[in-house]
């Protein structure tokens, strides 16, 4: 409803813009046949065809507007009683004038439009390529991702998550970068990077996350030396205030789910068709975040269970629930998970992606379109198929060899 109410609005606009040189000229023309001013209103009708480009920049705007003001050009009214020839010579020539300039203008502009089209859909393939989007499933698990970024037109943002398939079973992280927008992409290449490699090298879960913490000391290293427009421009280096929360989940293929919390939100476990289908995981206190101190030598994955068939896990980041109204009120990301899955109970099994476009919405309508900080939401669904978590099935169904969450450019699962 509101695509056709907006393409409705856009053919509004356009036709407003085509009719408005003309009404300039009728109105003009109508002014000098009621109070004649011996020609020297019908100057403005120079006007007309600048009007038409900066409504458009059309070149069929341009063209219109000069055709009006050159028909507006015939002598009217008793002979003798209007503008001379050369008055009407002097208008006509800076009418000409004005539609030359016009017409050079609206080109120009066009160019720039579709040069501006052409950068914005390369940024987006490269953001895309960052933070990939997720195949629909891997092994017995159905997923589901979703992220919004603070910044304006920006597709990546200081949030991060990747899902991918190994033969340790399927392995999840999610994390916020300090800082949020533009200015942390280049942490969260970093760490996503990092993550690809170790999730498939590593056998414990407690390696990737050691892998992670070397990752992340030698980037802010790197950027100190080397200072990166897409990180602030190296204003911290290693000694700062440089810090990454992360939460690394391994579920096995007979679901036992265990994880690695540094300083990030524990999940939520969903159950469809439960009386409470919404329960907080919190299965022990964090660990600090990755940078503010060495991680403890001791540490280990923490259980959280087993993920049945029917049951989910929500990952999400702290900007989900750190999001205000107008009131100041924050988001409450629970009770719309409840009823997120309320809803999408009638499905014949997990619907992951319907419940977090539903919570996207209503983060969407609760902050008023305009978020703070970035958001990050990932949903893993078991649906009791089981398979192998090392080989993700497309969308079509069926299995490539690749690593979970592989691409192509235009952004198709594939």
């Amino acid at each position: 409803m509101r695509t056709g109410a907006s393409a409705g609005a856009r053919r509004a606009r356009r036709g407003f813009v085509l009719v408005l040189p003309g009404l300039w000229v009728l109105g003009v023309v109508s002014w000098e046949l009621c109070q004649p001013t011996s020609g020297r209103l019908l100057q403005l009708l120079a006007a007309a065809p600048a009007i038409a480009c900066a409504g458009t920049g059309r070149r069929q705007c341009v063209l219109l507007g000069g055709v009006c003001a050159l028909v507006a050009l015939v002598p009217f009214g008793v002979a003798g009683a209007g503008p001379g020839p050369g008055t009407r010579l002097m208008t006509c020539g800076a009418i000409l004038a004005v539609v030359g300039a016009s017409y050079l203008t609206a080109g120009r502009r066009l160019r720039l439009l579709h040069e501006l089209e052409r950068t914005r859909e390369v940024a987006t393939a490269a953001q895309r390529v960052l933070l990939r989007p997720l195949p629909p499933r891997i092994g017995g698990l159905v997923l589901a991702a979703d992220h919004l970024s603070a910044s304006e037109g920006a597709v990546v943002g200081g949030d991060l998550y990747e899902v991918v398939g190994t033969r340790y079973g399927v392995r999840a992280v999610i994390g916020d970068v300090r800082g949020h927008g533009l200015a942390a992409i280049g942490t969260v290449g970093a760490m996503l990077g990092g993550f690809r490699e170790a999730a498939h090298d590593e056998p414990e879960l407690t390696g990737v996350l050691r892998r992670l913490e070397r990752t992340h000391q030698r980037h802010l290293g790197e950027r100190a030396r080397r200072p990166d427009p897409a990180d602030g421009g190296g204003a911290a280096g290693p000694s700062g205030e440089e810090f990454v929360t992360l939460l690394l989940v391994q579920i096995t293929q007979d679901g036992s789910v265990t994880a690695l919390n540094c300083g990030h939100p524990w999940p939520y476990r969903l159950v469809w068709r439960a009386v409470d289908p919404v329960v907080p995981l919190t299965p022990g206190e964090p660990m600090p975040p990755l940078g503010l101190f060495p991680l403890p030598a001791d540490a280990a994955p923490v259980c959280c269970g087993r993920l049945r068939p029917g049951e989910g896990l929500f990952l999400h980041t702290d900007g989900a629930v750190e999001a205000r109204d107008g009131t100041g009120e924050f988001f409450p990301l629970a009770q719309r998970l409840h009823s997120s899955v309320a809803t999408a109970a009638g499905a014949p099994g997990p619907a992951p992606a319907g419940v977090v476009d539903d919570v996207r919405e209503a983060l969407l309508r609760h902050a008023g379109g305009r978020l703070p900080d970035d958001v990050a939401f990932v949903l893993l669904c078991a649906d009791g198929t089981g398979g192998d978590p090392a080989v993700p099935v497309t969308a079509t169904g069926a299995h490539t060899p690749w690593e979970a969450g592989f691409t192509t450019l235009n952004g198709r699962s594939g």
